[in-house]
């Protein structure tokens, strides 16, 4: 079972709901496009019988949709694209760039999945600290 935790916010220092809620319908309306789309042409990738760059390209969004607070589940084809193109090779080594990916192993543990969206919410908001002195450094001169 994959924890479906919004994280949308985990890097936002407050949460707003308004923003929250519109971003995961338009992901909601957005899977179900991919699935029906998947489910009509029976096809095993996006453009048909082979991954494309179109497959690649959404991988990373889709890979991480319980991270944006959507269940996967409720969407079987996309599902189950999703894990045919993770058990490409190439996909996984390129996943693994410049770090090793861990997004399903931080979904299925909640605990581990908080931490680090603490560390992720400190870290962008301290390059967002350290931009905005640079700028107003810059337009002092």
């Amino acid at each position: 079972m994959v924890f479906c935790v919004n994280k949308i916010d985990s890097y936002a220092p407050e949460q707003i709901e308004y923003g929250i809620n519109r971003y995961q319908n338009e992901t909601r309306r957005l899977y179900g496009v991919l699935d029906r789309h998947l489910a009509d042409t029976k096809a095993e990738y996006l453009v048909g019988g082979k991954c494309t760059i179109a497959d690649i390209a959404h991988w990373g969004w889709i890979s991480a949709a319980g991270w944006a607070g959507i269940n996967i589940d409720d969407f079987p084809n996309l599902k189950a694209w999703e894990n045919r193109m993770w058990d490409r090779p190439a996909v996984q080594k390129g996943a693994n760039i410049p770090d090793p990916y861990k997004m399903k192993e931080l979904l299925a543990d909640k605990e581990k999945m908080e931490r680090h969206a603490a560390q992720s919410r400190e870290w962008v908001q301290q390059g967002m600290r350290e931009d905005a002195e640079k700028n107003k450094a810059r337009s002092q001169k």
